[in-house]
Parts: C-alpha cells; sequence; structure tokens
C-alpha cells in the first residue's frame, strides 16, 4: 500500500499496519475496464457499474490483495468537487467488481480505482463518466481551511509549512473533537483523498502514523500549484465522519 516503506526484517507497514512483502514487486501498470449501465446516465437514476482490473501480461482479472480490509477501493468526485464517495465494490465469481449507485446531479465526475494486485505494486487507476442531467451552481472554489463539522466531531486543519509548497512534503495535522471514542476505519485511524481542482490529480493516503490519538498525521506531497481539495474520514463511536479542506498550495 505504501511502497516506499522498507525494513530490513519481517514487519508491518507503519502507516496502514499491512505486513510487508519480501522481494521488490513487478512495477508494471495494470488496467481497469469499465462498463455502465443503463445508457445515458443520468443523474438521480440508478446506475450499475462494473469494473474489470486486469492484469496487462495476461489480460485477464486480476488477483488482487486485501488493503485497508477490501480488495477495490473506488472513490467518486464531482468536478465541482462538491460530491465525494469512498465505496467499495463487490467481487464476484469472473473476477469483475458490480456497484450501485446514483449520481447527484448532471456533469462529469472522476473515479479512481485504488487496488493492489498479487506481486505487483499498487495501482490507482483513474476513469471519467459523464451524466445527463441539470448542474446545480456553486460559487467558486476558494481556501477553505475552518474548522469543519462532521456528523459526531470537529475536525480543525493545521499544516507545517503553513504555506504548503509544490513538489515538497508537508505535513497535515487533523484536531479531532471530542477526542473520545475514536475507533479505526477500514484498518487505518483515518483516510485521505486530496485532488486538484482539474481533477487531474489525485492521491489516496493514510495517517504517517499508527498510534491512536485525538490528532492525526498524514505527509503529502502535493504534485503541483493551485488549490486543491482534501476529503479526511474519521470514525467516532460506530459514525464515519467525512469532511474536506480547501488547500491553497505554492509554487517553488
Amino acid at each position: 500500500m505504501d511502497p516506499e516503506v522498507r525494513s530490513p526484517v519481517p514487519a508491518k507497514c507503519p502507516r496502514c499496519g499491512m505486513k510487508l512483502v519480501a522481494g521488490i514487486p513487478d512495477p508494471r501498470e495494470f488496467a481497469v475496464d469499465l462498463t455502465v449501465s443503463p445508457k445515458p446516465l443520468r443523474a438521480g437514476a440508478p446506475l450499475r457499474m462494473r469494473l474489470v482490473p486486469k492484469d496487462p501480461k495476461t489480460g485477464k482479472p486480476a488477483k488482487l490483495q486485501l488493503i485497508h480490509e477490501k480488495l477495490l477501493h473506488l472513490f467518486i468526485v464531482s468536478s465541482d468537487l462538491q460530491y465525494f464517495a469512498h465505496e467499495h465494490p463487490v467481487r464476484q465469481a469472473d473476477g469483475s467488481f458490480l456497484f450501485q449507485t446514483a449520481l447527484p446531479h448532471g456533469g462529469e465526475y472522476r473515479l479512481l480505482c485504488d487496488f493492489y494486485p498479487e506481486n505487483a505494486m499498487p495501482q490507482m487507476i483513474g476513469k471519467t463518466l459523464y451524466a445527463v442531467g441539470s448542474q446545480p451552481e456553486v460559487a467558486a472554489l476558494s481556501t477553505d481551511t475552518g474548522t469543519q463539522r462532521g456528523s459526531n466531531l470537529t475536525v480543525s486543519i493545521r499544516m507545517d509549512p503553513p504555506q504548503p509548497l509544490a513538489g515538497t512534503k508537508t505535513m497535515l495535522f487533523f484536531r479531532l473533537q471530542p477526542g473520545d471514542g475514536l475507533e479505526p476505519y477500514l484498518g487505518a485511524w483515518g483516510h485521505m483523498l486530496l485532488a486538484s481542482s482539474d481533477l487531474a490529480d489525485m492521491i489516496h493516503t493514510h495517517p504517517a502514523w499508527e498510534d491512536k490519538s485525538d490528532t492525526i498525521q498524514f505527509n503529502v506531497i502535493f504534485p503541483r500549484a493551485g488549490l486543491h481539495r482534501v476529503w479526511v474520514q474519521f470514525q467516532r463511536l460506530g459514525v464515519l465522519n467525512t469532511v474536506a479542506f480547501t488547500v491553497p498550495i505554492a509554487a517553488v
């Protein structure tokens, strides 16, 4: 899950808790076949997705390892960055994955398929969908680093450096209030998806440390300057909280 993590002895990843595998995985890039029905896709109507991660060597459905308790993580983000979903399609006997949903409004949606093939590197494969229907008018994206309220906790952000720079490490500290009742969600103390304002860059990552705390640290490298939307998910007392910040990234 975190290929830059290395250890000279058997161990677990300090970020995600997965068992480290001996050797150097094959760096080949996999593909994902996506089919949807019915067509055309219409906002608000039931939508069925069939996703097939494929091995580039054989052309057959890839054999996947569990990452954070699931074989496939699917993120769906609308082009206006107002809609976000972190879902888990269900594996079928033929190696495909099925998921049903309804998109809230018309327009473009970006999908990110996150999975870990056996004997290969973790994969993050993007796809695009378009839905027919009206699009709501939303305000232009602007910086928003104020405290955000989830379902049963509030989340505040602190950045180091205070002004993140493209291409350099940024530490993001999320303070959770109240700090009691925090629980792992899908094998981690938190999940993050960050996306550039044009959805060209999307990164799914996890806390830098496995320790339980009311302040969760993520280390990220924003790929380029501009506004980035940052969604974080934390679980408290059995309730999943999803909040979003909009962070400005400066050029070096």
